[in-house]
């Protein structure tokens, strides 16, 4: 996200914070609870050209997030309790659930601690091409490739395009640009031109996955805590709805088989790569029912309702944005209000 987009939501969320209108929508929009997800929890650095930082979250932070969380009167509760109360109905008591996605060893060194030290149950999404080091963080790359540069050559598909790169302006607008000229492109093609650029200015992937990722070895450690779940985040992190069904239905069930033969558990819930409406649909939702996944959670803003038990694998969650770090934030996610004005006022976003 572009450095003017998150001033203006910030903005957005200021105002809604000053004039407390939070309040006033929040018998409406406050819901059975809320899911929230996480990427990478580390002390970085702070930088002029960060695009990738809204999935960066400071443990300090975490540790506030969950003591605002419980101080609120909020259960803290595992995905499978969460589960639980939706089939059953047992929605009187209002929960959080708190969710990682990508499996970054940041988890166990960093975020563990903190839900270790308070007792709070968490999940951990993991595709299965990335613990053995196969993972392409792409979006990472290309933000390492454009810092280190003051110019670069990609193809996008039309021949070689030059990109000033020498300025911090110029370094955000051409993230944006490449960023999501990839995502708009099939997955293929996608890794292709990542591969080629990373090539061209000798940044090594693979190298990069297994110094960011937890190890299976890691993994099963992590596991063996019952405070942790590991979920599935497909095989090969591709945006689902971008393949054919054949392709979709082949990544979620080659990711779970992957994480059940080296943990030896199937995973019984998913998180669904990028999960915002373009990357997973109604197609990718019923796949993921039927291929006996108990959940399945998308990046789709909202709070979780009573409803959502007939739509288990298209739940919403709530990001702990790394742009957003404050608690008063906190505070108005926890009524909903936001996110019921983003949906205009409805509970499900399953479309």
């Amino acid at each position: 996200m572009s450095g003017i987009r998150s001033d203006i939501l910030r903005a957005g969320l200021d105002t809604l914070h000053f004039t407390r209108a939070h309040r006033l929508i929040e018998p409406y929009a406050r819901g059975a609870g809320l899911v929230f997800v996480l990427h990478q929890v580390c002390r970085v650095r702070r930088k002029s050209f960060a695009p990738n930082r809204i999935l960066t979250l400071d443990p300090g932070f975490l540790e506030s997030v969950i003591l605002k969380v419980r101080a609120a009167g909020l259960d803290i509760i595992t995905i499978d309790e969460m589960h639980r109360r939706l089939v059953s109905g047992q929605c009187d008591r209002r929960f959080a659930v708190f969710t990682l996605d990508d499996g970054y060893r940041d988890t166990l060194t960093q975020a563990y601690p903190v839900f270790k030290r308070h007792n709070v149950p968490f999940t951990v999404y993991v595709p299965g091409d990335f613990p053995g080091g196969r993972g392409e963080l792409w979006w990472l790359a290309l933000e390492a490739i454009i810092a280190k540069r003051g110019a670069i050559n990609v193809d996008l598909g039309a021949g070689d395009e030059k990109f000033a790169t020498k300025t911090t302006a110029e370094k955000w607008s051409t993230y944006d640009w490449i960023y999501w000229r990839l995502r708009s492109m099939s997955e293929v093609r996608q890794r292709t031109i990542i591969r080629d650029l990373c090539a061209r200015y000798d940044y090594d992937l693979a190298s990069h996955c297994r110094s960011l990722i937890m190890s299976w070895k890691e993994l099963r450690g992590l596991a063996t805590d019952p405070l942790a779940t590991i979920g599935a985040h497909t095989q090969g992190h591709f945006a689902v709805a971008k393949l054919s069904d054949e392709d979709a239905l082949e990544e979620m069930a080659k990711g779970a088989a992957r994480l059940e033969r080296e943990l030896g558990a199937r995973p019984l819930h998913l998180s669904y790569p990028y999960g915002d409406e373009r990357s997973a649909g109604p197609r990718d939702f019923q796949m993921a029912s039927e291929l006996g996944f108990k959940t399945a959670v998308t990046t789709r803003k909202g709070m979780i309702f009573p409803e959502h038990k007939d739509h288990l694998t298209a739940l919403p969650r709530v990001s702990l944005n790394g742009d957003y770090q404050a608690l008063k934030y906190i505070d108005l996610y926890l009524t909903g209000a936001p996110f019921a004005l983003w949906n205009g006022f409805a509970r499900l976003n399953v479309a």
